[in-house]
């Protein structure tokens, strides 16, 4: 078999078998297809895209390409969620606790953020020493004895998606919609999980702004996935705004550890996603039949206590302090500097940006636009008020928070330009705007 030929097949529109891809997939996890061939298969699937059965094949070929966690010596049912990302998105952070306290594993491999998206790695490093490198054999003990591990993608994990991913950069084919399927879905399939929930955001914060294209890259995910025999189902999600108060790295743990303390009305529309997503993870799991039945059991473990006492093993388990639990407000200092941004009006917030907040995080240092640039864990943005709160002049809308002023001020000047205020109230809007089975 030889890459050109297979170049070639693409180029011209047909269709390639299980065995192609698999050769294509190893090529790139060992490095015998060299990165101009790769390359130019990419842009052969971009102009000519892949099938239905097509990404399903290539999604296996590439999960095959390294190692697969193997969990079905453990009884529960395996599942995990994904999000195609946003600002102020840290739901993972109190979702995987939350489920695990139902009698699910959840296994949950995450990335870092890049870009004006956070990523759930970088924030649970907020924590002192929490290891979320994590050895294949310390997973299985850990799903094994506390039912949840939250880690990075391990180098045999999916090992083509990473080459690929790369290459898809730096190409020009990163839109392509099959290619973004395989990539999300060959780390996911990787993980040894049955099932799998995504959130695929719509809006200015969200990977794609259009609702129409998150649809279509939802009901993607959702077929492919079960080609491959996951039940899944997704959620259309709202990214116009930040979801939740939080934003940054520190401050979204601190977040996280309150509402799974009992501070519900803290972030109402973080809260309701955390419900919401959690409620079908666990139907689609096959642990409840019905999603609003367990809503209410999810709650109840909030409630009880269950889901921050869980929260705390997991801290504990990989690291970190459970002092990051018991005195949250202390462990998670913000950084030095700080400034309010205030209402120059009466009236209400009519808006709040998400991609421009998210952008401004990323110049107080919360974020990163090169995956080398490191990272300040008390950076980010409080957000006092959100979109449809009344103001009086003089309020303060949000919190900056930096280590360096000159970082302060870019940040505040480009959060300025993310709140829009009104004189009448504007229009509340959902979260969940569809669920896709």
């Amino acid at each position: 078999m030889r890459m050109i030929d297979l170049i070639a097949k693409k180029r011209d529109k047909k269709a390639l078998t299980a065995e192609e891809f698999d050769f294509i997939a190893q090529g790139a996890a060992k490095g015998t297809v060299p990165d101009y061939q790769l390359s130019a298969f990419l842009m052969a699937c971009f102009l000519n895209p892949l099938s239905d059965k097509e990404t399903a094949l290539f999604t296996k070929a590439m999960a095959h390409s390294g190692g697969r966690l193997d969990f079905s010596d453990i009884k529960m049912p395996k599942t995990d969620k994904h999000s195609t990302g946003g600002v102020g998105d840290g739901i993972s952070l109190a979702l995987a606790p939350l489920v695990a306290c139902m009698d699910v594993a959840v296994p949950m491999m995450s990335g870092r953020g890049l870009g004006h998206t956070g990523g759930t790695l970088d924030k649970l490093e907020s924590m002192k020493n929490f290891e979320v490198r994590v050895p294949v054999k310390l997973i299985r003990r850990q799903i094994q004895k506390l039912g949840v591990c939250m880690f990075g993608q391990t180098q045999d994990l999916a090992p083509a998606d990473k080459k690929l991913y790369s290459l898809r950069d730096a190409t020009s084919t990163v839109e392509s919609r099959p290619l973004i399927v395989a990539s999300i879905l060959s780390k996911k399939y990787a993980e040894g999980v049955d099932s799998l929930l995504m959130d695929v955001k719509y809006g200015s914060g969200a990977f794609m702004e259009k609702l129409e294209d998150s649809r279509k890259l939802a009901r993607a995910l959702v077929s492919t996935a079960k080609l491959l025999g996951l039940k899944c189902r997704a959620l259309i999600t709202y990214m116009d705004q930040p979801l939740g108060r939080a934003i940054g790295n520190g401050n979204e743990m601190l977040q996280t550890i309150r509402i799974l303390k009992g501070e519900k009305d803290l972030a109402p529309d973080f809260y309701e996603l955390l419900l919401e997503t959690a409620a079908h993870m666990l139907v689609i799991s096959g642990k409840q039949k019905d999603a609003a039945k367990a809503r209410k059991l999810l709650e109840e473990k909030i409630d009880n206590g269950e889901a921050i006492a869980k929260l705390r093993e997991l801290i504990k388990w990989q690291g970190a302090s459970p002092l990051a639990v018991d005195d949250p407000e202390k462990y998670f200092k913000p950084a030095k500097l700080k400034v309010q941004f205030t209402a120059p009006q009466n009236g209400y917030v009519a808006h709040i940006d998400a991609k421009l907040c998210g952008q401004a995080s990323v110049l107080l240092g919360a974020g990163r636009n090169r995956m080398e640039d490191a990272i300040d864990y008390g950076a980010g943005i409080w957000l006092d008020k959100k979109g449809g709160d009344s103001v009086k002049k003089g309020d303060v809308v949000a919190t900056l928070y930096a280590s360096d002023k000159e970082r302060l001020n870019a940040g505040l000047e480009l959060f300025a330009k993310a709140v829009k205020f009104s004189k009448a109230k504007p229009k509340p809007y959902k979260i969940v705007k569809e669920i896709i089975k």
